[in-house]
């Protein structure tokens, strides 16, 4: 029963019992030695309060991954001299084999060896090349075309794009939970596409205007909304659950990729041909996501139940309430959001206030960044699940090197030092992406992934004012002071929490470095 929970997340008894086909007395007498031998826990079932779920704990899911472990070190020592170096799967997914298990550290390209996952990638890596060359094509356009180079207007373009996101974030993830992820996919990709032509066609007829920027800037949000939590669930139904850590380290990793070629590709394209074409870059790069949507094999994807009631949206925040750990998740993610991750403010006072270099200097600083992002994305690939040590110990990472930000005495310091800023901030945002989509059913993993997309990104419109006034009231390094200080206050509190409330002890030893966390019940031990 614990494998079962862990590979396919909470259950109802009766859903229990009817899989192990005993009776539902006898599934709730072995529930009950569970629960107090500490392995699986119950909680209220957020549509039908006549009934309970049941998962398995921290504990449980330890006692799961060591007795996979023991399996496969068994079957490795007696099948090893018997079995040709090329083990088949028979056409199945990689999961089928034994040989392909990995239980300790993931090849960094594990979610690779599945068919459905390189057409996901692929075609994520181009659509998301072209929204960076839009995106810069479109600030372009409203600096210099649109405006005299007015970074009002282009706060306006930017908040209207992230205003939609957490006004319609209850609604998008019920949507995305009452209907199959790959064919809201193929309609918000059809959306994105359209808005897309539909700003080129003004751009290439030389009718655009400053306020159609501002509406489509609205429209592409609101689409966003649904095909942002859209995207982040649907990972969960091509992979199995094991590899779910790979696949969003991966899709991280293809984030950063076109963040790093994306914005250099635009400044030569803008230069040589205009902003027109890079909008209409951007519109056929979808083409490539819906093609690889298409492609995939039906028949290895892994669909989630649908939910068959409506007002699913309450059902998600009910769902949510009754998982603190969840919440514990939602507030590390909308602290770093909101305060933490504002680089576009930060670079650009950093780089004209305090170090006084030009343009391409600033530009320099978001490559450099995007380095450490690209590594941290590799590096959390290899993770084969998310922990909330390596989620808080980023988070002091984060608060560290940014405090070094904040002291740095030169350009080139303040360059070298957004390396590790960049690295341990995609640390934490990949395993708590991670935490929430493996920690939820899968029945409500839209909705809850609707907010924490809203939590993250509609935390945007919130913090950058309030950033920027601390900026330009206090300085540059006090904003970035502010960054340190609640990315700190908040890794610290979460510790204070669980010290308090569940037990949590941390011993830190030395030679070689080692951090031991503990609490009543489990032992988890990790070197670092």
């Amino acid at each position: 029963m614990l494998v079962y929970l862990h590979r396919v997340g909470a259950q109802t008894p009766t859903q229990l019992a009817a899989h192990d086909r005993v009776s539902a007395p006898s599934m709730t007498r072995t529930i009950n030695c569970l629960v107090d031998d500490g392995l699986v826990e119950r909680f209220p079932h957020p549509d039908d309060r006549r009934q309970v779920l049941v998962r398995a704990t921290e504990a449980g899911e330890s006692v799961v991954r060591e007795t996979i472990a023991e399996r496969d070190t068994w079957m490795l020592k007696h099948l090893e001299d018997k079995t040709p170096s090329s083990w088949p799967c028979y056409g199945k997914p990689p999961t089928c084999c034994w040989r392909s298990r990995m239980p300790e550290r993931m090849k960094t390209f594990a979610s690779m060896a599945i068919r459905n996952y390189r057409y996901y990638f692929l075609g994520a890596l181009v659509s998301n090349l072209g929204t960076w060359i839009q995106r810069i094509g479109q600030d372009w356009l409203v600096l210099t075309e649109l405006t005299d180079n007015s970074s009002t207007a282009l706060g306006i373009v930017t908040a209207l794009q992230f205003l939609a996101i957490p006004l319609l974030a209850p609604y998008a993830g019920s949507v995305i939970d009452r209907y199959p992820k790959r064919k809201v996919l193929i309609v918000t990709q059809i959306g994105l596409m359209l808005t897309a032509l539909g700003l080129w066609a003004l751009v290439a007829s030389h009718q655009v205007q400053l306020w159609h920027v501002y509406v489509f800037a609205l429209l592409m949000g609101a689409i966003t909304a649904f095909d942002n939590p859209a995207r982040q669930a649907f990972v969960s139904e091509i992979v199995p659950r094991e590899y779910i850590p790979n696949a969003v380290g991966l899709n991280s990793t293809s984030f950063n990729g076109a963040r790093l070629a994306g914005p250099g590709l635009a400044g030569l394209l803008v230069a040589a041909v205009g902003v027109g074409p890079t909008l209409l870059i951007n519109a056929l790069s979808f083409i490539a996501m819906i093609g690889a949507i298409l492609l995939m094999h039906a028949d290895e994807l892994h669909p989630a139940p649908i939910a068959k009631t409506r007002g699913g949206a309450l059902d998600g925040l009910r769902y949510l309430r009754s998982r603190p750990d969840l919440i514990v998740v939602l507030v590390m993610v909308f602290v770093l959001g909101t305060f933490g991750m504002n680089f576009q403010i930060f670079n650009a006072t950093m780089a004209t206030t305090e170090f006084g270099v030009g343009s391409a200097e600033f530009g320099l600083l978001g490559t450099v960044m995007a380095v450490g992002t690209l590594a941290g994305a590799l590096m959390a690939a290899r993770r084969t699940r998310p922990t909330l040590r390596v989620l808080v110990l980023s988070m002091i990472g984060f608060s560290v090197s940014t405090l070094l930000l904040t002291l740095s005495p030169n350009y080139v310091t303040y360059a070298l030092l957004l390396i590790p800023a960049g690295f341990f901030s995609l640390t934490a945002l990949t395993t708590a992406n991670a935490s929430v989509q493996l920690g939820t059913a899968p029945e409500f993993r839209g909705r809850v992934m609707a907010v924490y997309m809203a939590i993250f990104m509609g935390g945007t419109p919130l913090g950058s004012p309030l950033i920027g006034w601390i900026g330009q009231t206090l300085g540059p390094r006090a904003s970035v002071a502010v960054a340190s200080i609640t990315t700190g206050l908040c890794a610290v509190g979460i510790f204070a929490y669980f010290a308090l409330h569940k037990g949590l002890r941390v011993r830190i030893a030395r030679h070689p470095l080692r951090i031991k966390v503990w609490t009543h019940q489990n032992e988890v031990e990790a070197t670092s």
